[in-house]
């Protein structure tokens, strides 16, 4: 008998959401400047703009939000939540921040001087500014299967070890303080890195002499994928994968609103404690005292226990298998789906479905747009707008690799009978796609750009 997935949860508690109606999504939107990170919530009916904080938590972590310990320092709390990070990174030494681009921020500023260059498979928004706003190189070497939505490599999110050792060689180390991976990498659609990637990409820099930090964010979706599709780990459980994974990197940066399914918080963390006293002495400027970081005491008792609840293997199947079906449901309604489906999002080739529209007009901005109009559902593009930037040592601007549209699930919130609406939505869209417009920009900050423009239809 074949059995389809269905959630490893009960639900206990819910929350309404509200139709609105066509005219009134367009008037929303324009009042938003065009741009859907500034639509009211309220005013979304499913909402995949971020699984950033926006997860479900569970019985067990509600619960032990209620025995917080808000104390100063020293709190009991903090207590918890580094033993949870030993337990399941294996790191001895940890500092809680508010999120993870407080974490990324922090350990750029203790170890990266203007002018220098980090490498990466592929930086994420706020990784990438925070290197820009000190005036560094962010350097994307991820494989070439990565920019092909197309290709079914298995591990696409892969380093080019050909590039990063040509990249290392050309620039000097010297030059380069710290190299970074992304697991999974969400720039390059969710997609995983091997087991044997991470180790020769760990082997790499630590060849040169160069520090070695995984931005880990979504760990535990990268060591389900490992489990699931790379030989000799087939039988041994997720939780020995992700020490494994971890085994390899000199320390993390992590922002625990996904895979640690909270709300609120990241850290960093490392094995070094001269390090980790560097790093203190940042976080205690901007953050707050090293056994906070930024949270309360109930935020860092909701992490500890969502570490372990996120490498849950029952958990993980499910969240596999939910992403994969949204993706089957786009790709039957017309749109061309990023093959293949990575754990946290599904992501769509808005330049295939909007040919007519060139990237300087955002096509990924235009799709999302129209997805909201026809039914309120909000998604984010991953493209020009987002990614598209000068180089801040040539300043020649740099391309997106690609122009899509993420459909990005939150943990533990939307049932199948949420994304099959979604599916309908796309299906309409898909229908009336040539005529679309693109956007213009009509004002934009420096960095981080998409998150406050505002833009105008062509």
């Amino acid at each position: 008998m074949s059995i389809p997935f269905v959630e490893p949860f009960r639900i206990k508690v819910v929350e309404p959401i509200k139709h609105t109606t066509r005219p009134e999504r367009e008037s929303i939107l324009a009042f938003a400047y065009n741009n859907l990170f500034g639509v009211p919530a309220e005013d979304v009916f499913i909402d995949f703009l971020s699984d950033s904080g926006t997860n479900a938590m569970s019985d067990r972590q509600w619960s032990a939000m209620m025995v917080g310990d808000e104390a100063y320092g020293g709190a009991r709390s903090f207590t918890h939540f580094e033993a949870a990070v030993r337990e399941v990174l294996g790191f001895p030494c940890v500092l809680p921040t508010h999120q993870g681009r407080g974490a990324e921020g922090i350990l750029f500023k203790t170890l990266v001087k203007p002018g220098q260059s980090v490498p990466n498979n592929r930086h994420f928004d706020t990784t990438q500014a925070n290197l820009l706003a000190l005036n560094a190189n962010p350097v994307d070497l991820a494989v070439d299967e990565a920019s092909d939505p197309h290709s079914l490599l298995p591990f696409k999110g892969n380093m080019d070890l050909g590039k990063l050792e040509r990249f290392i060689d050309q620039t000097g180390v010297e030059n380069i303080p710290i190299g970074m991976l992304t697991v999974t990498n969400n720039s390059a659609a969710g997609q995983p890195v091997s087991m044997a990637n991470i180790k020769a990409t760990s082997e790499l820099y630590r060849r040169y002499g160069i520090p070695f930090f995984l931005d880990a964010c979504r760990f535990s979706e990268n060591a389900w994928f490992i489990k699931q599709r790379e030989p000799g780990y087939a039988d041994r459980p997720v939780a020995e994968i992700a020490l494994e994974m971890f085994s390899y990197a000199d320390g993390c940066t992590m922002s625990a609103k996904k895979d640690a399914i909270v709300n609120m918080g990241g850290f960093i963390a490392c094995r070094d404690e001269d390090l980790k006293q560097k790093l203190a002495q940042h976080l205690i400027i901007q953050e707050g005292f090293i056994t906070y970081g930024g949270l309360t005491g109930r935020d860092l008792e909701a992490i500890a226990v969502g570490l372990h609840e996120g490498i849950s293997e029952d958990y993980l199947d499910y969240r596999e298998r939910h992403t994969r079906y949204l993706g089957e449901v786009l790709q039957s309604a017309g749109l061309q789906v990023y093959q293949p489906t990575g754990g946290h999002a599904v992501y769509v080739d808005a330049a295939h479905t909007l040919p007519h529209i060139p990237p300087a007009q955002f096509p990924g901005v235009a799709l999302a747009n129209q997805l909201y109009i026809e039914g309120g559902v909000r998604t984010v593009e991953i493209g020009s707008l987002m990614f598209s930037h000068p180089d801040p040592l040539t300043g020649e601007v740099i391309p997106a690799p690609n122009e899509m549209v993420r459909f990005a699930i939150p943990r533990r919130v939307y049932t199948r009978s949420h994304l099959d609406y979604v599916g309908e939505v796309a299906r309409e869209v898909v229908k009336n796609a040539a005529d679309l417009r693109g956007l213009e920009i009509t004002w934009a900050p420096e960095l981080l750009r998409h998150f406050i423009a505002r833009l105008a239809w062509v």
